[in-house]
């Protein structure tokens, strides 16, 4: 079936494009698809048309989004090669990310994420509370590769940005939007603006998001994999002359899901400890409490000066809290119950220069981030008849100076420069330490005691910094065709190990360094056959360094964590997305990726040896898939006197491990997604009726896990999987 899928895929790109060469001359030109040399991205932080800008980037728009029915930015994994955009194990709105096989599984506090995710270019540095819901958006793009130059730190695999539509400068808008779907999933939206003078407008936006569980609680009743998120987002746009702009935003998320413990993939010993019949059922017994909130506040300004110079700040201010419960047994016994809690701030100012000459364009600027980190966890070990207690805080204070410039050798020839300095200061307090009793520690509310086992205690401080240069040379081979080569260095910062153990690891206390990519890449952009053809393609090759990867292994009288950098992996990858007009009423969208990938030094801290030992041979890269696919195509018409829009499509994901360590009770074979949807509007595009089919086939797929086997956890082996067949409709309306 799988294979079957792949070459249905690979098949329907060649099919697609040697259609829109048969249909060429039949095709009216106002049948036009999203095509490279009409969409404006802000990839190198100015407006572009896609094709003239010599990165790898995908761009899901407003109209597509609503056309295919997309909920959250985890949508992004489908219809974008190369990537995983996932919800992190454990969690209901933590974001996990990998683009061409780098990024970040830990979402542990103090851990940089290797995927930037930015919301309106303000960053956003924690994955709690990331995963966002998509609504008053204009689009998102995925800039796939490091983006050391622009977005810096913490890029190494690419960059997530989520843009939010502007206000209409002239007349009031409001829309209303409820759905109801499988298992009664009721989503409520209302947005508007208005303008208050002809400078002055605001606009806000409230969603509400509900479900039941896909699964059950066994053990307490409770709704398992459900959802129940309100979110809100305000905005005041100021327009005081024509050259000046200022933007105002607030936005809040507030997760009351019940904790998603997982599935427990082999039985155990004891009551409660068999595998569930749903993989979405669990008898977790640690609880059903989880609360997860996220808000920040942002001024936007900019300013231009002259035809050639504009002026542009971004300050912000978002701070995150969480509070949460994760049941690693699934059995009712606390053999391993991690209850946790995470906080965190940050503080970001950028100013940028930007420029346009009749030959030269660019950016220059700086970049500032204030920000802590802290959190505490218990790990209840009733096998031990104790309770690990970790708690800690990483405070970091980043400063960085970048410029990115475009120079036109000649009408067709352009060279593209861009350089960034990142230094980033941090001070880590790491505390962990082993309480009597397989009870909550005081660090959590527990009862008042003294530690009977110091485990870790220190506060350390360290400084990282780095110069990551990129360059590039693209050719426009014709008012529709151009060619890139480019080079780029991407950097993720250190940092010290909230979970280190100076017992079993005592090298932890001296933090971990940062990890590097040199990536090379070759592409190719354009339209063919009167544009009814538009493509994005590349082949890349990364060499990444200094590799951090986070490892959690059972040891006598605890878990030790590991936070190294391993050494050095290599990657070989390929990149298609398409556009193609097939006919008046038919449109096709084709994504594609390959990745090989293959680490060259494994270096593994031995706890019986206390040496180092390379294991190259034994691991893989997680979350790398060989191939990834989607195919969708969609069918415009006029319907009943409105418009409808029908967009079948399928995404396909080979295997992949969950962790650098093959295990074949976890790892996910490859599987594909069907999915189906219907939009009708009316001619007076007032209202508008949707049906969206997801998973059809009812795929069962894993997107994380946790690996603690052995009698001391019960043989704890967990299973996260992503959402069953759902049917949803929905109901707009909107002026």
């Amino acid at each position: 079936m799988n294979r079957l899928v792949k070459t249905v895929l690979l098949a329907g790109a060649a099919w697609g494009a040697l259609s829109a060469t048969a249909v060429a001359q039949e095709v009216s030109t106002e049948a036009q698809a999203s095509n490279v040399d009409d969409i404006i991205v802000t990839a190198r932080r100015r407006e572009e048309t896609l094709k003239d800008v010599p990165v790898a980037v995908s761009v899901l728009g407003a109209q597509r989004l609503d056309e295919t029915g997309a909920t959250d930015i985890t949508v992004l994994q489908q219809q974008t090669p190369n990537a995983t955009v996932q919800v992190a194990r454990g969690s209901n709105s933590t974001l996990i990310s990998f683009i061409r096989g780098i990024g970040q599984q830990d979402p542990l506090w103090g851990f940089e994420p290797g995927v930037g995710l930015y919301v309106d270019d303000v960053y956003v540095a924690r994955p709690q509370g990331a995963v966002l819901d998509i609504f008053d958006i204009e689009r998102i793009e995925v800039l796939r590769g490091p983006q050391g130059s622009l977005y810096g730190r913490n890029t190494v695999g690419g960059a997530i940005k989520y843009v939010t539509s502007r206000l209409d400068p002239d007349s009031p808008e409001l829309t209303l939007r409820g759905a109801y779907g499988s298992y009664n999933q009721i989503d409520l939206l209302a947005q508007g603006s208005m303008p208050v003078t002809d400078k002055l407008r605001i606009g806000g936006a409230i969603a509400s998001y509900n479900r039941d569980g896909y699964g059950e609680n066994l053990n307490t009743g409770a709704d398992h994999y459900d959802k129940d998120v309100l979110a809100g987002r305000v905005s005041v746009e100021f327009q005081p002359y024509d050259n000046a702009f200022f933007r105002l935003a607030y936005d809040r998320v507030e997760d009351r899901s019940n904790p998603r413990h997982g599935h427990r993939e082999v039985a155990g010993v004891g009551p409660g400890a068999g595998v569930p019949g749903s993989v979405y059922d669990t008898y977790a017994g640690l609880g059903d409490r989880n609360k997860v909130t996220n808000e920040g506040v942002s001024l936007t300004a900019q300013v231009d000066l002259n035809d050639v110079w504009s002026f542009k700040s971004i300050t912000a201010y978002r701070t995150g809290d969480t509070d949460t419960l994760i049941d690693f047994d699934n059995t009712p016994a606390p053999t391993l119950d991690v209850p946790a809690i995470y906080g965190d701030h940050q503080f970001t100012q950028e100013f940028q220069a930007l420029f346009s000459g009749e030959r030269i364009q660019g950016v220059a600027g700086v970049f500032y981030l204030d920000g802590t980190a802290s959190g505490a966890f218990d790990t209840i070990a009733q096998n031990f008849g104790i309770v690990i207690g970790t708690a800690g805080y990483v405070e970091t204070t980043s400063i960085a100076l970048f410029t990115d410039i475009n120079l036109d050798l000649t009408e067709r020839l352009h060279l593209g420069l861009g350089a960034r300095y990142t230094m980033d200061d941090k001070t880590g307090h790491v505390f962990r330490a082993n309480y009597l009793g397989a009870t909550p520690s005081p660090l959590l509310g527990g009862a008042a005691r003294a530690p009977i086992l110091l485990r870790t205690d220190y506060t350390r401080s360290n400084t990282f910094d780095q110069f990551t240069p990129k360059a590039s040379l693209s050719y426009d081979f014709s008012d529709r065709l151009t060619g890139y080569a480019s080079y780029s260095k991407g950097f993720k910062s250190g940092g010290f190990d909230m979970r280190g153990d100076a017992i079993l690891t005592p090298n932890t206390v001296n933090g971990y360094q940062p990890e590097m990519v040199d990536s090379y890449e070759i592409g190719l952009k354009g339209s063919a056959f009167d544009r009814r053809l538009s493509f994005s393609s590349a082949i890349f090759y990364n060499d990444y360094t200094d590799q951090q990867v986070t490892t959690q292994v059972p040891a006598v009288g605890g878990i030790a964590s590991f936070v190294d950098n391993v050494g050095s992996s290599k990657f070989f990858g390929a990149e298609f997305e398409g556009s193609i007009i097939l006919t008046d009423s038919l449109t096709a969208n084709v994504a594609i990726g390959y990745l090989d990938s293959k680490f060259e030094e494994f270096l593994r801290y031995n706890l019986t040896t206390q040496q180092y030992e390379d294991i190259s041979s034994q691991v893989v890269l997680q979350n790398a898939p060989k191939w990834t696919g989607y195919l969708g195509l969609t069918w415009r018409g006029d319907v009943a006197g409105g418009s409808l829009a029908v967009t079948p499509s399928v995404s396909y994901r080979d295997d992949y491990s969950q962790f650098e360590f093959p295990n074949p009770v976890l790892d996910q074979d490859a599987y594909a997604l069907v999915d189906l949807s219907a939009v009708w509007t009316d001619p007076s595009r007032t209202w508008t009726v949707g049906v969206y089919g997801k998973n059809l086939t009812d795929e069962e797929y894993r997107v994380g896990g946790y690996n603690f086997a052995g009698a001391s956890y019960n043989n704890s082996l967990i299973g996260y999987y992503g959402p069953p067949r759902t049917v949803t409709a929905s109901l707009q309306y909107k002026f």
